[in-house]
């Protein structure tokens, strides 16, 4: 095989890659660089040193941009594999996203996580090699779907390759995947090059020259060898002024295109327009129009173009050339003469997307095979492809309801996808959103206030609760199910702001959340009453409520699951059923790890970092915000959406460095974050002893109450006040608090309400109050509540002088505030040992473990009882990577079983 000349480095690397596949160890990269560059050529050069391997090979085309899914039906449609060692979720997924069945819509994600598993069954019989070129054209669906396979390939026999132009869209689908970047040939190999390629005796000077003006792209170097003249080369007229690589060539095969004849000028059009190689498409469609078959030949003749079964552009360029050189009408033409051929074939998709681009006026017709096209993406999971359709439908509508309503269809889908800006751009589209019908102008509210999160804009979350109301009133009357939908999303959103919303905004939602549940189905009639109450009633009143939500809640089909995971979420907490909070997330994240909803997934998984840390559980936090990190490098983001500055906090982050982003995430319109890191390092501020800052954090909170938030911040707010000496608000609270937790009855409220009132009680009665909370708290799934009571209590007992009693609650203390992370509180214990002359069993965390986070995990899911296979799916790897996940575990912590593993890690909560 000849090697490319002057790609020694990347060639170097590339085969690097064939053979740690060889070996077992996947990767993936992007051959990035302006076109004619050579990117084609150093994937043939990989295919041709892949001996043995089994190259799988999928190109983009332009036509097929909206065809959802088809890049990877070209990539792995044709894999004569064993379907039935895919899990049942992975294996339909992928029969509907390749339109083999019908079924439910799949997730982007999970269809990547089949191909993922289909690459390593057929790895198992040997090393793949996927090369996917002209990557900028590939549907976004495919390249969502690859760009997941790619930055999952670990230990898999696989190398994954993308070939692309620059293209900012691609970048951000493929973000995550290394890119090895390829630029032009330096002068010396281009040099040698042109040289090379030149007919004939081309003087050194000559060609040093032309290297001089043209530059090292291959592709120009060599067809300037092909058809220029020595003389021509020496004028350097060749080229009129300074263009960029592609304009050169463009422009060098608009010139031999004018030298065919006019049949064939025509043939190439209608090939170039059809994009694809379809060779039997394009020449029913040149009938058409009446251009001989012969037409093609001479395209051959011309080098332009080969035939071979289907039709190949010398390269991708020149297919551009031809295309541009043409006039509108005759592109036009040639699009509906394809067309006309696509729908005799019966290739209804490309027929509707043909037709579009044969059209140049509203068309009311070809609209409608649009939106129908549109119809059919949507239920292969093409949510992009849909939106795009439909973006194009519009404006083909002649009817202006027509056009903003498939405007609007079109937003949904993109903002359903995670196109967040594109929904904006077309719901700025809607010439006067002023003028729409009362539908319609809910749905246009509801899709802007639902993007503000997305989008990161705090003044459009600010306002959104108001929007998404608004909105619910639109809808009544008309559309009950969206009006309900906008009220949940109003909650949602105004829970996430917090103190930003007005009181005044949270009364008219909660009252407009009660009226709402009257003619609601009984699931929503139950969120809708519970949340109403805990906006506008006492606790007393709001408990029973929210109670009877919970249940309603326990007994939802998985298919409604997500739809109401905040509400669960806040239900839970509200009533301080933390094992009911738990199960409420484990469920949760069972149904978007399933599913393949990494969206979903992500939101769960925060809430549980944040979760965790409310209920004592550091450990178990520091998980859940590896698994989010996890997670986002897999959706190909480089960390989290919202930095967790309370886990920052509980750690050990310095605090300028935790208020500091306290302060950017309010900024952000992310008021609950907020709440929880200010919180979280009052919590620090008590544990070391800073009393005074614990409670001039907190006590703006107390003052502000908010929800069911408030009330999970009081147990703190009065440790800081009789530390700090302020006896009247810490007896205030503690009456206020210990009424609320009589209310709610959870051993959880109960027994932070009996160490509350420990603090200020006479030393006759503390004690047994201090028991009581221990007893109560020993039956939550709360362990560093129970160890702080142990640790007061410990406290407690050395300023009673039973030093012996105060040794071994503070011993206790230390060893579980240690091993469920609690360093700092842990610490505090280990201080008041050593005042008693002890010294503190502290040893290290279980989260300070030599493990990476995938390692970690899979242990963990290990422990739970998991199987390889399940722990794959849970982990969006395929199971040979969690095999050599385990191996390295095993490994590092010197252990050679599962059971012996359990020994290393802290018990499974959550």
């Amino acid at each position: 095989m000849i090697q490319p000349l002057g790609r020694a480095d990347e060639l170097d690397r590339l085969y690097g890659f064939i053979a740690a596949a060889r070996n077992g160890i996947g990767h993936a990269v992007i051959l990035r660089g302006e076109p004619g560059i050579g990117k084609s050529v150093l994937i043939d050069s990989m295919t041709g040193s892949a001996h043995n391997f089994r190259v799988l090979r999928s190109d983009g085309y332009e036509a097929e941009a909206n065809l959802p899914y088809s890049g990877v039906q070209r990539l792995v449609g044709s894999l004569e594999v064993d379907g039935e060692q895919l899990p049942d979720l992975e294996r339909e997924a992928l029969r509907v996203a390749l339109g083999i069945s019908a079924g439910a819509v799949p997730d982007r994600f999970l269809v990547g996580r089949a191909v993922l598993g289909l690459l390593a069954i057929v790895g198992k019989g040997g090393p793949v090699l996927c090369a996917v070129d002209d990557a900028q054209w590939l549907d976004r669906e495919s390249l969502d779907a690859l760009g997941f396979v790619a930055r999952r390939l670990h230990a898999e026999a696989a190398v994954m390759v993308f070939a692309t132009r620059a293209d900012d869209d691609v970048d951000v689908r493929l973000a995550g995947v290394p890119v090895l970047q390829v630029e032009e040939l330096a002068r010396p190999a281009a040099i040698e090059l042109l040289t090379r390629s030149f007919d004939g005796v081309l003087e050194p000077r000559v060609a040093a020259d032309t290297v001089d003006e043209v530059g090292g792209n291959p592709l120009i170097l060599t067809d300037l060898a092909r058809d220029l003249t020595i003389r021509e080369l020496t004028d350097s007229s060749f080229v009129p002024g300074p263009m960029r690589a592609g304009q050169r060539l463009e422009e060098l095969y608009r010139r031999r295109l004018e030298a065919l004849p006019q049949s064939c000028q025509d043939w190439i059009l209608v090939a170039a327009a059809e994009s694809t190689g379809d060779l039997k498409l394009v020449d029913r469609a040149a009938a058409l129009l009446d251009i001989d078959e012969s037409a093609g030949e001479a395209a051959d003749d011309a080098g332009l173009a080969v035939i071979d079964g289907a039709v190949r552009f010398r390269h991708p360029l020149v297919r551009a050339a031809v295309y541009r050189a043409a006039t509108a009408s005759a592109r036009r033409r040639a699009h509906g003469a394809l067309a006309r051929a696509a729908e005799a074939s019966g290739s209804v998709d490309i027929e509707a997307w043909h037709a579009a681009a044969a059209t140049a006026r509203p068309d009311a017709a070809v609209a409608q095979r649009l939106v129908d096209a549109a119809d059919r993406a949507g239920l292969r999971g093409g949510l992009i492809a849909k939106a795009n359709l439909l973006a194009r439908a519009a404006e083909l509508s002649e009817d202006p309801v027509l056009r903003d309503d498939r405007l609007l269809t079109g937003a949904e889908s993109a903002s359903d996808s995670g196109a967040a800006r594109f929904a904006l751009d077309l719901t700025d589209r809607i010439p006067d959103p002023d003028t729409l019908e009362p539908v319609a102008a809910g749905r246009y509210l509801f899709i802007r206030a639902s993007l503000a999160n997305f989008l990161s804009d705090p003044e459009a979350i600010r306002i959104a609760p108001d929007q998404l109301t608004a909105a619910a009133d639109l809808f009544h009357g008309h559309e009950t199910r969206r009006e309900h939908l906008a009220l949940l999303r109003a909650f949602d959103v105004a829970h996430s702001n917090e103190r930003a919303v007005t009181a005044d905004t949270m009364r008219a939602l909660g009252l407009r959340l009660r009226a709402a549940a009257t003619d609601a189905e009984p699931v929503t009639r139950a969120v809708l009453v519970g949340l109403g109450a805990l906006i506008l009633d006492s606790y007393a009143e709001a408990v029973g409520p929210m109670r009877d939500a919970v249940r309603v809640l326990s007994r939802l089909d998985d298919r409604q699951v997500l739809e109401f995971s905040i509400a669960g979420v806040v239900f839970t907490s509200a009533l301080w059923d933390e094992r009911a909070r738990n199960s409420w997330l484990d469920r949760g994240e069972r149904i978007a790890t399933q599913a393949g909803a990494l969206r979903e997934l992500d939101s769960l998984l925060w809430m549980r970092s944040l979760t965790d840390l409310d209920r004592g559980d550091v450990a178990a936090a520091g998980r859940a915000v590896a698994r989010v990190r996890e997670l986002r490098r897999a959706m190909g983001y480089p960390a989290e959406h919202v930095v967790n500055g309370s886990y920052l906090a509980w750690t050990g982050a310095p605090a300028e460095a935790v208020i500091q982003i306290a302060a950017l995430v309010l900024a952000a319109g992310f008021g609950g974050v907020h709440t929880a890191t200010i919180n979280a390092l009052a919590i620090r501020n008590l544990a070391e002893g800073h009393y005074q800052d614990a409670y001039a954090l907190l006590s703006p909170y107390e003052a502000d109450r908010f929800l069911q938030v408030t009330p999970h911040q009081l147990p703190e707010y009065i440790e800081a006040a009789v530390r700090a000496g302020h006896t009247a608000d810490a007896h205030r609270v503690t009456a206020e608090f210990a009424v609320f937790a009589e209310n709610v009855g959870s051993p959880w409220v109960r027994g932070l309400a009996a160490r509350c009132s420990a603090l200020i009680a006479p030393v006759e009665e503390a004690e047994g109050l201090y028991l009581a909370a221990i007893a109560a708290l020993t039956e939550t799934d709360t362990p560093i509540e129970l160890f702080r009571a142990h640790l007061l209590y410990g406290e407690w007992l050395r300023r009673q002088r039973r030093r012996g009693d105060a040794k071994a609650q503070l011993h206790t203390a230390a060893e579980g505030l240690t091993r469920f992370g609690a360093v700092a509180f842990a610490e505090r214990a280990a201080r008041e040992l050593s005042a008693l002359g002890e010294r503190a069993r502290l040893g290290h965390p279980v989260s300070t473990v030599e493990l990476t986070a995938q390692e970690l995990e899979a242990a963990a899911l290990a422990v739970a009882g998991n199987t390889n296979a399940e722990i794959a799916a849970i982990m969006f790897l395929s199971a040979n990577t969690v095999d050599y996940h385990l191996r390295k575990v095993f490994r590092k912590l010197g252990v050679s079983s599962r059971r012996q593993l359990r020994e290393h890690l802290p018990p499974a909560t959550g």
